[in-house]
């Protein structure tokens, strides 16, 4: 007997030296975070599948949370149903790049895009509204997601589209190269079958402020003696805009002008230009399989006109626009009755992948509206 109480009192005198140990240790450990220098959010392991956790559970919830904030921006903003211009923001980029994916709360994208972490819903909702709610390109959805508005707007008919084919030249091939544009051009047709025949709305030369390589001259005929007196493309800007606003964007092989007009936007006015844009080439390539080539003088040889003043902006403009107009009509007799029928057209053509940066250049060129 006398042993067993000898072996209880050693064994609560070692349970309280565990005890007073474990308790030390705890301590330390305190002492060593307090010391250490605070760090970001993300940085741990477990911080990030916090993040992943949070991210998870405001975008799968959102619908189920209390009713979103009002946001008066989105009823003052008109959807984008064409070409616009804005100014630049690289938050608001990035925003439209992460919104790509899918519609998101403001808690992730605030996070994710602004990189603030762990900030309360309605400072998220507020801060999200104020940087990105009047940029066109967005919109709220009734659940208080922030999503793409081009998701969210309903495709327009061909028949209420305004196309503006555009064509340009320029001192080389790339505007990411510093090539510049030396003459542009832009002819107005309408989306419905009787709207009238395609008429020349802008033209002009632009001075580029730099020589004309040899070959742009004997290739188009524009030489530095002709551009000298013309406007350099700051002075023309609003009004190539102008021609622009509420179109749908078509150029044949539509990747070179619309990132040529982008770059000079952007140089000249800080803007960044968005909207609809269509490729007459590889909508031919689509309407057209037989055809062997779909350069600008195989087409209009197979619709049976002829390009007078060849590789100058207004007469290329021009047949741009006749075969735009012959490549409506057989898409019509195919069924297509909305711009997302024509577009769904064209991207049935490049396969179902789609590779936004493909048609990037060193500016920060947003995605079309209808990709």
């Amino acid at each position: 007997m006398q042993l067993l109480r000898r072996a209880a009192r050693c064994g609560g005198h070692l349970r309280a030296q565990r005890g007073h140990a474990a308790g030390a240790r705890a301590r330390r450990i305190q002492d060593r975070a307090r010391s250490r220098p605070a760090r970001g959010w993300g940085e741990g392991a477990g911080r990030r599948r916090a993040g992943r956790r949070h991210d998870r559970g405001e975008r799968a919830g959102a619908g189920r949370r209390r009713p979103p904030l009002h946001d008066a921006a989105v009823e003052a903003r008109r959807p984008l149903i064409g070409v616009a211009a804005y100014p630049s923001s690289s938050l608001a980029n990035r925003a439209v790049a992460y919104l790509e994916a899918g519609p998101a709360a403001s808690g992730p994208l605030v996070r994710d895009v602004l990189g603030l972490a762990r900030t309360p819903r309605g400072a998220a909702v507020r801060l999200a509204t104020t940087l990105l709610g009047a940029d066109p390109r967005l919109t709220r959805t009734d659940d208080g997601r922030w999503a793409l508005a081009s998701a969210a707007t309903a495709s327009p008919t061909l028949d209420g589209c305004r196309f503006a084919v555009v064509d340009l030249e320029a001192t080389g091939t790339s505007a990411r190269r510093g090539a510049r544009i030396i003459e542009v051009a832009v002819v107005a047709v309408g989306g419905g079958a009787g709207g009238g025949d395609p008429r020349l709305v802008y033209h002009t030369l632009v001075n580029p402020g730099q020589p004309i390589p040899p070959v742009v001259d004997r290739l188009t005929g524009i030489t530095d003696a002709l551009v000298r007196d013309a406007p350099p493309f700051e002075r023309v800007a609003d009004e190539v805009l102008g021609a622009l606003t509420g179109t749908v964007f078509v150029a044949h092989n539509v990747r070179f002008d619309w990132s040529f007009l982008a770059a000079e936007l952007h140089r000249s006015r800080a803007l960044l230009l968005a909207g609809p844009r269509l490729c007459t080439v590889r909508l031919a390539r689509r309407l057209l399989p037989p055809l062997e080539s779909r350069n600008l003088d195989a087409l209009a040889h197979y619709f049976g006109f002829e390009i007078a003043g060849r590789h100058r902006a207004g007469p290329d403009a021009l047949a741009a626009a006749r075969i735009l107009e012959r490549l409506l009509s057989i898409a019509r007799e195919r069924g297509a009755r909305t711009l997302g029928d024509l577009m769904a057209t064209r991207k049935s053509e490049r396969g179902t992948r789609h590779d936004a940066r493909s048609e990037s250049s060193a500016f920060p060129l947003p995605r079309s509206a209808f990709p």
